[in-house]
């Protein structure tokens, strides 16, 4: 288990470590310099890809279009954890009921079915 969590915690500080190197965090020029250099280096691949492909590949977007689509599921993110925590007083009492019930259900003791049919008197 805890050889796990280090493997684990060393793949995720290797990860942020490398983004930092290469510019991803660093300012807006950085980044889209980044974004140009890796594009350009995929840009021949594509092109043989999409050659032997029976369908048409969309572009690349532009990265003014990733930015915008970062900052609106960032801020969507954003929204529904608070909406969630908002909402946490109100899944818990619903969630507290329902294991009160089900308590309540195995409590009880089962009610009898059928008569006796077909027994001699």
């Amino acid at each position: 288990m805890v050889l796990g969590f280090l493997l684990r915690g060393s793949a995720v500080a290797g990860v942020v470590y490398y983004t930092q190197s290469v510019g991803i965090w660093g300012s807006t020029d950085k980044t889209d310099k980044l974004y140009n250099n890796v594009k350009s280096e995929l840009c021949p691949y594509v092109q043989k890809a999409k050659k032997q492909l029976p369908f048409e590949v969309p572009q690349l977007p532009k990265s003014g279009e990733i930015r915008f689509l970062a900052k609106h599921y960032y801020n969507e993110g954003v929204k529904s954890s608070f909406r969630f925590v908002h909402m946490l007083p109100c899944y818990a009492g619903r969630g507290l009921k329902k294991i009160k019930d089900t308590f309540e259900d195995f409590a009880k003791s089962p009610a009898i079915t059928g008569g006796e049919t077909g027994a001699a008197k």
